[in-house]
């Protein structure tokens, strides 16, 4: 039962399509598209892949992007199915005021962590980081249970407010350092540091609320930028997302 797993984020779009739908079932093909290209998709890198028999997706950049992808979609009869964030899934809780306004992208991302974490070990609290367009710090406990987030800009948002808010300042191709001795270091350096103090702030939260520290799991297309700069031991992941929506499918097209 061939599946494709489609990542919808805010800058572009990726895809994966696999063998079945489950943890560690083989990848066949794979890319990415930028959203203001999706419209290739049908007629390039889809054209020649095998029908999907099923397939889940995870979108954050609104209705009409989904309705982009769905048209391209459209070359294979296969339903659309999108993950909605709820109160519980997958082995893991939704801590959230209202669930379904969690992102959609945070829960996947989230479900994956959980369920990688249970195949290396015993569970433990867990700290989840997405570094991207955006950059999300996730908490949860040893249970499940999603205890609550932090949402942050990333790089580019950072910088590009500072360009349009100061006078003087541009996008800097700077380098991150202990002690920054110009602007472009500086604003670089700052923009990182700041991502990895949240990290660190959500970190002692976790440890003084389950009184044990967390695994720390990032993943986002920007997330080895921040390798070198983190305080705590991290697994880097390439997409939990993908992840994410394996674990999901399992459960929902067994």
């Amino acid at each position: 039962m061939t599946f494709l797993a489609i990542d919808v984020g805010n800058t572009r779009l990726k895809w994966a399509l696999h063998e079945a739908p489950g943890p560690g079932a083989a990848l066949l093909a794979q890319g990415a598209e930028f959203l203001d290209h999706i419209e290739r998709l049908a007629e390039g890198a889809w054209a020649s892949l095998p029908t999907p028999e099923r397939m889940l997706g995870c979108v954050v950049a609104g209705d009409a992007v989904k309705r982009r992808v769905e048209e391209q979609m459209e070359l294979w009869d296969v339903a659309p199915q999108w993950v909605v964030a709820s109160a519980q899934e997958a082995g893991l809780i939704n801590g959230y005021d209202h669930p379904t306004r969690l992102g959609c992208d945070r829960w996947v991302a989230m479900i994956g962590a959980r369920q990688r974490i249970l195949a290396q070990g015993p569970a433990r609290p867990l700290v989840v980081v997405m570094v991207g367009t955006a950059v999300t710090v996730e908490a949860i406990d040893a249970q499940g249970r999603f205890l609550g987030g932090l949402i942050l800009p990333g790089h580019g948002i950072m910088l590009r407010a500072l360009e349009s808010g100061t006078a003087g300042l541009h996008v800097p191709t700077g380098e991150v350092c202990m002690f920054p001795t110009n602007t472009s270091d500086a604003l670089t350096s700052g923009g990182t540091y700041a991502i990895a103090g949240a990290v660190e702030r959500m970190v002692q939260h976790v440890i003084a609320y389950c009184g044990s520290e967390p695994a720390c799991m990032m993943t986002g297309g920007a997330g080895w930028k921040m390798a070198p700069s983190m305080t705590r031991p991290f697994e880097l992941v390439d997409n939990l997302i993908f992840d994410g929506l394996l674990e999901i499918a399992a459960r929902r097209f067994a």
